[in-house]
């Protein structure tokens, strides 16, 4: 195997053995092999819709797949194994239906059996490209449609789809294995972060018109009485059915990580038994889970490969997937998914052990903050806020990134952190105030929420009349994934510069790349905290 795509692969070159997620050599190879055939799948599909053909079956296939090769999303080696096949028999019927014949491998490859899946998946991974900066450049646009799949999947859920982005997903995934230029690919790389706005703003309409506008809303972080199902993860859809059918049960239901900004969402709040957020980010769940008590529902990536201890209590759903774990199978048409399972199960457990007592306040999305635009604006004008610093993206488990914690206590007073995914859980505990009634912390959302920091950004520079590089903002990112990593095309396709990018520059970006981000955008990597604080001129 050969992986890269997280921020903690290992040594920050790649992993070769296994990966430091916890994904076994078969199934990283095998997701490979997935990739490769999802390419096939693109080019006979891009040339049915020449003739006229359209195939939505195709569509979210390919999304779905993507979305479940995913850093810490799915583990399983045998719904792998099946998707492939799944998705040669796919691609197949839409080549006998438009009867082309193609020169791309992927497009033709027909496998014996499944040693032979297992041999070509060796074959087609990510150094099959022998060009250093092609490959650099190939495995940016791919990882950027991997956001883009996660995005657009539970925007599907809720019954919203745009087919542009489904044609561009197959697009930018058949343009890495055409021969194309270093040129050609940069392009396609900015066009993913403009579809990477697209697709939020999508996900973002799918989630408002269902549950409302978040608001802004303290969120419990204590513990009941009763037993209690942990719902993690990022999809909507599944929290409500849950919390329908958990009514009058006894069973209270509790968010975790990324899970958490639905607390804010009007609709949910009608459900008296939805009591608030259990612990903190993804990767302090080998602690936290254990203390929980009842089971805990995976509904996204985000996954870490489980302890024995409450290996028991753990339920997946969607594309996420383990072996010798609980599965609740996907909602047949017209009917909810089926949690009498998890249901049961909670009856039958004490309550969670508590961790922490008070609240966060979070729901500072873009209506919101839209809505406050006037008394932002004061704010600004009248000096007590002098600067807004991006602290978006994602979390991860390595000490390296206490970073964030104390980069937001050192900042000065009047500075404003708006921040959304699961790296706010290096400071949105922090008693860091409020300037006239704004939050220190303005806590958008999920990762996907960082459409409201876009939003808000483009509204900022409309009002004020100024460039958005002339706003006063300032971005120190953190990614860990590839969601993340789509987050930042779609500030580059912006034109925003100066971007602090870290714990660490990606190991996919190869150096001749990164000359060219930096150039361009002068992206650089955070430092120490005293020079970071220093070259944002947030002190003397």
């Amino acid at each position: 195997m050969f992986c890269y795509q997280c921020e903690e692969t290992n040594k920050g070159e790649g992993c070769t053995v296994a990966g430091v997620c916890g994904k076994k050599d078969e199934v990283a190879i095998l997701q490979d092999m997935l990739i490769y055939v999802l390419k096939g799948i693109s080019i006979s599909n891009i040339e049915a819709k020449k003739l006229g053909i359209k195939n939505e079956k195709a569509d979210i296939f390919i999304a779905n797949e993507l979305f479940s090769t995913i850093t810490n999303t799915n583990f399983n080696k045998t719904y792998f194994l099946n998707k492939i096949k799944e998705a040669i028999k796919l691609r197949d019927e839409i080549n006998n239906e438009i009867s082309i014949n193609h020169d791309y491998d992927a497009v033709t490859w027909t496998p014996k059996d499944d040693e032979d899946i297992l041999k070509k998946a060796r074959e087609v991974g990510v150094l099959s490209t022998d060009n250093e900066d092609i490959r650099s450049l190939r495995q940016l646009l791919t990882y950027g449609l991997k956001g883009m799949a996660a995005y657009i999947h539970h925007a599907y859920e809720l019954g919203k789809k745009d087919q542009e982005i489904f044609d561009f997903m197959q697009e930018g995934l058949s343009a890495t294995i055409k021969n194309l230029s270093a040129d050609e690919l940069t392009s396609l790389v900015l066009k993913c972060g403009e579809y990477g706005i697209k697709t939020m703003a999508l996900l973002d309409d799918a989630n408002t018109s269902s549950y409302g506008h978040p608001e802004p809303t303290n969120v419990n972080i204590g513990v009941g009485n009763n037993p209690g199902i942990l719902i993690s993860g990022h999809d909507l859809k599944d929290l409500e059915e849950l919390l329908y059918q958990t009514e009058g049960t006894g069973v209270d239901v509790y968010t975790h990580g990324e899970m958490l900004p639905s607390n804010a969402y009007p609709y949910f709040k009608k459900y008296k038994h939805f009591i608030g957020n259990y612990g903190n980010s993804w990767w302090k769940q080998k602690d936290e889970f254990d203390k929980f008590n009842g089971p805990i529902l995976l509904t996204s990536n985000c996954l870490v490969p489980p302890k024995e201890s409450y290996k028991d209590r753990v339920y997946l759903t969607g594309v996420v997937g383990f072996e010798d774990l609980k599965y609740i199978p996907e909602r047949t048409k017209g009917k909810q998914k089926d949690f009498s399972s998890i249901i049961n199960h909670a009856k039958k457990c004490k309550s969670p052990e508590k961790l922490e007592e008070g609240n966060i306040t979070i729901g500072f999305a873009h209506n919101t903050l839209i809505n406050s635009a006037d008394k932002i604006l004061n704010a600004i004008k009248s000096g007590d806020i002098k600067q807004f610093v991006v602290m978006a993206g994602c979390d991860g488990r390595h000490k390296e990134r206490d970073y964030y914690t104390e980069f937001a206590k050192r900042l000065p007073s009047d500075s404003v952190i708006l921040t959304a995914g699961c790296a706010k859980y290096r400071y949105n505990k922090l008693k860091l105030g409020d300037i006239g009634g704004i939050p220190r912390v303005i806590d958008a959302g999920q990762c996907n929420d960082s459409y409201s920091l876009v939003v808000i950004a483009k509204k900022l520079s409309e009002i004020l009349k100024v460039d958005i590089n002339d706003l006063p903002i300032i971005y120190n990112i953190a990614w860990y994934e590839q969601k993340a990593f789509l987050v930042l095309l779609a500030l580059l396709s912006l034109g925003v510069k100066n971007i602090i990018l870290g714990p660490k520059i990606p190991a996919f970006v190869s150096k001749n790349v990164l000359n060219v981000l930096v150039e361009n955008f002068n992206i650089k990597p955070n430092t120490t905290i005293e020079n970071d604080l220093k070259n944002l001129k947030l002190v003397a």
